[in-house]
């Protein structure tokens, strides 16, 4: 498995537009790619977060190399006013508990 973690610094008044649009580009990458799903955090100084889970670098590559620009992406790209690099994570040790779907 990989993780990798995205950061962004968000257009004032986009947030919204920017989170929607990650929950249906991580709908069609789930439904589409067989990912390992995401999370989408927001730090106190406004960095947005995102953390994906792949089941190896090349599945996550082999993804994006066919990834659509859809509407989505658009709407994603817009809100965004600063990019940071991405980090790739190899995890060594998980204690994460996920709860209950209901």
């Amino acid at each position: 498995m990989v993780v990798i973690l995205y950061r962004w610094r968000i257009k004032q008044g986009f947030e919204e537009q920017f989170i929607s649009a990650w929950a249906e580009i991580t709908g069609y990458i789930l439904e589409n790619h067989d990912s390992l799903g995401s999370r989408l955090h927001l730090d106190k100084d406004g960095i947005y977060y995102g953390y994906a889970q792949w089941k190896s670098l090349e599945q996550r590559e082999s993804a994006f190399a066919v990834m659509p620009v859809t509407e989505s992406v658009k709407k994603m790209r817009e809100a965004i006013l600063e990019s940071f690099p991405e980090v790739v994570l190899n995890p060594v040790s998980d204690f994460l508990i996920l709860p209950e779907k209901t």
